[in-house]
């Protein structure tokens, strides 16, 4: 039976008010979630069970600082420049670099203030070590807290320079070529014992295939088609693999990276975890901006 005029019309007014009902219900929610504190917040988190079981040595730092974006004052900042054992066991970064002059700062860099961290290295060649604002996973600072130099074990002592190491950095600044002094002189490298310091082994005996296990990150040195592949190409695909060698560039080439680079502080063990919380907390506040207020 059709339905009259007058009957439409009030069908129509009850879905009206029904939509602003549900509209307002949805507001009002919306701004309940707004009006938590962080605390509130983390409550019912617990509450809805969001919160991971512990596990990492961070967890206490990702699920209530990191997770939660709480801003990182460089107040805080500064005092891990300046306390030893910050980042592990070692002296404080500011023992070592405090300066922006070369002759009493290693690399002119001044870790003791805000604008010293952010100008970066003054003696040649200048540059940056992390830019405001972006991921600093794989810029100087961080990495140098995080990454072993290789072969693993290697401590600070131990030359950088030796012919070995030049013969890689050269073959990485002339395009990382796949030619005769690549296969003469270079590949080998990978190979040998000793190679890169004393009483190491060879670079193959923990990186020797695109599988893991047996070999870390999946990376392969032996072959030229496997160093060019990069790691991980399993975990996370061959189109994504990460790239352990940029042609022309080895100062972003992490092969050269974890051959030439100490991490800090100088003498710090291999077995000390490489995600210690107050490197995580560094890293949220250059992604915070790295604000100096």
């Amino acid at each position: 039976m059709p339905l009259l005029s007058s009957t439409k019309q009030q069908f129509f007014q009850i879905a009206k008010a029904g939509c602003i009902v549900v509209t307002l219900g949805f507001a009002f929610a919306g701004n309940a979630l707004a009006q938590r504190t962080i605390a509130e917040q983390f409550i019912q988190d617990m509450k809805d069970g969001k919160v991971s079981e512990a596990g990492a040595e961070d967890h206490v730092v990702q699920e209530l600082i990191i997770k939660r974006s709480i801003p990182i004052t460089y107040k805080y900042i500064n005092n891990l420049m300046s306390t030893p054992n910050a980042f592990g066991p070692g002296v404080a970064c500011t023992v070592c670099h405090n300066s922006n002059d070369p002759s009493k700062s290693y690399r002119g860099l001044d870790l003791s203030t805000c604008k010293g961290m952010i100008e970066g290295t003054t003696e040649k060649p200048k540059h940056t070590i992390f830019t405001p604002g972006k991921d600093p996973k794989r810029d100087h600072l961080i990495r140098r807290l995080r990454n072993n130099r290789m072969p693993l074990g290697m401590g600070f002592e131990n030359s950088t320079f030796t012919p070995n190491h030049m013969l890689v950095k050269q073959w990485i600044a002339d395009g990382a070529k796949n030619d005769d002094n690549f296969k003469k002189n270079v590949l080998p490298l990978f190979s040998t014992a000793n190679a890169f310091g004393p009483n190491a082994p060879a670079c193959t005996a923990c990186h020797m295939s695109n599988q893991e296990p047996p070999s870390f990150h999946e990376l392969n040195l032996t072959t030229y088609e496997g160093i060019m592949l990069g790691a991980d190409s399993v975990a996370k695909g061959v189109d994504k693999a990460t790239k352990v060698i940029i042609p022309g560039k080895p100062e972003l080439s992490f092969v050269w990276q974890h051959l030439a680079e100490d991490r800090m502080p100088p003498g710090i063990s291999p077995s000390e975890a490489r995600d210690h919380p107050n490197t995580t907390i560094l890293s949220a506040w250059i992604k915070q901006g790295a604000k100096c207020d």
